[in-house]
């Protein structure tokens, strides 16, 4: 199976899941939900549609073509996957097996429905890939490794895994920066990149950079249609919990009702916490993000205000080339 071959499947894959019918989607919502509890059916079908995304074909040929189409020899590469959002071990996936090597996936135990479902379409649609793709539950055989995990996991992957080439991740969070000046309708989009997923995945604004003297009235009502996050017990379990610790620890802080808003240097917040830090001039913010830059995932602002910053809204669909912590995937396979 040459490179031609492997892409074509993938955008065979991508036409599939934009072809999904109500019902395969709520099958698939249930038995996910069944397996892990923050996977409801918003936000799955938010994850289908940004990995349909990433497989659109012109999209795909044109990431691909800026990397070797064939390795000199074909690796066994094992891959560690994450299972804190839908399908994200799915861009791993993606690259290990269209740079021609043999995939090796240590499912996680909160995502194997949905990327089992997804593997079983993919070898569907080209039976050849069932050779290169192996579901393991330890990876002695692998010839290199692509881990995500935590700070601490990231440890033991150091131990496990440093002798041989490797790609090991740890914790990030994201963040945006206000100026004071966006519309409604720009901090209502921030709602996307705050609460999509209930703020699990890395690409999750956790924290805000705000003017000093900043409104935060009208950011929390144009937050307001977010409100159904609620009805989520753990995401209510989890509100309940950190405004009750606020409140007996006095900690001043804003609350809508579903989010609560903190002044802390934090970046990473507990889920329904949102932290804010604040700034007095352009400089001093610049200044502010390079030291964390290294911690950041992406960053969000109103026109793409930084170089390299996502509009709100678009934090949680990132390009096939986003690469987590900026670490180019395609170009490590394809130096093995």
């Amino acid at each position: 199976m040459n490179h031609a071959e492997r892409l074509a499947a993938f955008v065979a894959l991508g036409q599939r899941l934009q072809q999904l019918t109500d019902d395969e989607l709520a099958s698939l919502a249930a038995r996910a939900r069944n397996q892990n509890a923050w996977f409801d059916q918003p936000n799955i079908t938010s994850a289908f549609k940004g990995v349909a995304q990433m497989l659109q074909e012109e999209t795909l040929r044109t990431w691909a073509g800026r990397y070797r189409p064939e390795p000199e020899t074909p690796r066994q590469v094992g891959v560690v996957m994450a299972g804190n959002i839908p399908l994200v071990g799915f861009h791993d996936t993606l690259c290990v097996l269209l740079s021609g090597h043999t995939l090796l996936a240590k499912l996680s135990a909160d995502d194997t429905v949905l990327m089992r479902w997804l593997l079983q379409e993919l070898t569907q649609l080209e039976p050849r890939f069932e050779e290169r793709i192996q579901l393991v539950e330890r990876l002695n055989a692998a010839d290199a490794f692509i881990a995500t995990g935590s700070d601490n996991t990231a440890r033991y992957f150091e131990f496990y895994f440093g002798k041989k080439p490797n790609i090991i991740r740890r914790n990030r969070s994201s963040l945006a920066v206000l100026t004071g000046r966006e519309t409604a309708h720009e901090l209502g989009l921030l709602g996307e990149d705050i609460f999509r997923y209930y703020g699990l995945g890395c690409r999750n604004v956790s924290s805000l950079y705000v003017p000093e003297g900043y409104h935060f009235p009208d950011l929390l009502d144009a937050l307001q249609p977010w409100h159904r996050v609620a009805d989520h017990h753990k995401y209510q379990n989890n509100y309940d919990y950190n405004k009750s610790i606020m409140l007996v620890n006095q900690v001043p802080h804003y609350d809508s009702g579903f989010l609560l808003l903190t002044e802390s240097p934090q970046l990473v917040s507990p889920i329904s916490v949102l932290h804010y830090v604040t700034y007095q001039h352009e400089v001093d913010l610049a200044d502010k993000l390079t030291d964390i830059a290294e911690r950041t995932q992406c960053l969000v602002s109103a026109g793409s205000l930084y170089p390299g910053s996502f509009p709100l809204g678009r934090a949680q669909y990132p390009a096939v080339d986003d690469y987590a912590d900026g670490v180019d995937t395609m170009a490590f396979l394809a130096a093995l």
